[in-house]
């Protein structure tokens, strides 16, 4: 018997089992803010072109990693969040009511390291359909 089949096996195996984890951290990366953490998110519009979120994280209050399509976000009161992205990295920012951002797609946890209740409309884009 030849170790020629065992190697080719055994590379195979490993092989696969690298693309196996690489999608499944991708799938886990790509975790929907509403069903990480209903408590922070309620959906006020869901439809074929955009899905509109409306957000309020406690002060003391830390959501878990999910994931963001592009899209605009409008914030509604004052706040002082620490920004956490899944490479360790984090960043603080204050926002004020009544600005607007643009957010490119992006995964992240968010922690409310400020004094009051930090709140958005965020208006989440999705792709365009050619079929109208």
């Amino acid at each position: 018997m030849t170790r020629k089949p065992v190697v080719t096996f055994v590379v195979g195996a490993m092989f696969g089992s690298v693309i196996a984890a690489a999608t499944l951290n991708a799938l886990q990366s790509q975790v929907d803010p509403v069903k990480q953490s209903p408590q922070y998110y309620t959906v006020r519009i869901d439809n074929d072109r955009v899905r509109v979120l409306e957000y309020h994280l406690p002060s003391g209050q830390r959501e878990p990693m999910h994931s963001h399509p592009p899209g605009i976000v409008f914030i509604t009161g004052d706040a002082r969040l620490r920004t956490t992205l899944p490479d360790g990295s984090a960043s603080e920012g204050s926002f004020k009511a009544g600005e607007v951002h643009w957010r490119d797609a992006t995964t992240h946890a968010a922690e409310n390291i400020g004094t009051t209740e930090a709140s958005a409309l965020a208006v989440e884009l999705k792709p365009c359909s050619n079929s109208r």
